[in-house]
């Protein structure tokens, strides 16, 4: 077992994640993010207690990874940009608690097992399904390694929308202001959901199918906190789709 491997498998022994996964947690939540102005948790009841599930929200901020796990009840592992780990202390710190590596930019193959495995396991993991941070005004083109995770694993992937981050600690800004954010988890499908509902579609079109769906409820529920996202995508919409025909 890898070094990635084992601090993971230390960090996430229990549902609820290790004593110290939660006291980094109650740290964040209860000092961190209220002193940065606090946060709305919505939809928490939507994310499975057991089984593996992809929670993908937007992305507008460093904020974002953090706010999403102390929105849930269970252990979260994340995939993070390989340059957070260089800085020593970060690094470990961010292991600690279930991070691991990936390259952007290239076909990172060791990450996506990783994601493979934990998702395997029965673990929750965060994808940012865009893989990068955006402005708060359009939401990027859906990643392919999203869908492939949801279909090899057969894991829930419950779509989220996170408002007011972009305005606490917008990307380029050197620190965070204060505000308060909202993160907003919606119900959760699978991929044979859209096999079923698009049967005679090719394996190409239900991966765009696929995207187009997770896209539209990710920029439905910001919209739902006042946050208007345009999607930047060449994704298939379902309701124009003829696959099905």
């Amino acid at each position: 077992m890898g070094p990635s491997a084992s601090i993971l498998a230390f960090a996430m022994e229990s549902p609820k994640g290790t004593l110290w996964y939660r006291f980094i947690l109650f740290l964040a939540r209860e000092i961190a993010f209220r002193a940065l102005g606090g946060f709305v948790t919505k939809g928490w009841k939507n994310i499975p207690l057991t089984g593996p599930v992809i929670i993908a929200p937007n992305h507008m901020s460093f904020l974002d990874p953090p706010l999403a796990a102390c929105g849930m009840k269970r252990a979260l592992t994340f995939m993070a940009k390989e340059e957070l780990f260089k800085p020593f202390f970060l690094g470990w710190l961010i292991r600690s608690v279930g991070a691991f590596p990936i390259r952007r930019g290239e076909n990172d193959t060791s990450a996506i097992r990783m994601a493979l495995d934990l998702l395997n396991q029965g673990r929750a993991v965060i994808v940012f399904p865009e893989g990068t941070r955006g402005q708060g005004e359009v939401m990027g083109p859906i990643l392919p390694a999203v869908p492939m995770l949801a279909k090899r694993t057969g894991a829930w992937v419950v779509p989220v929308g996170i408002t007011g981050t972009q305005r606490v600690w917008p990307k380029g800004q050197s620190r965070p202001g204060r505000g308060r954010m909202t993160i907003r988890y919606g119900k959760p499908f699978r991929w044979n959901d859209l096999e079923a509902l698009y049967p005679q579609s090719s394996e190409r079109d239900r991966k765009e199918l696929f995207s187009h769906e997770l896209a539209t409820r990710i920029r439905k529920l910001c919209e739902e906190d006042g946050l208007s996202l345009r999607i930047e995508s060449n994704t298939k919409d379902p309701s124009k789709s003829r696959s099905g025909e």
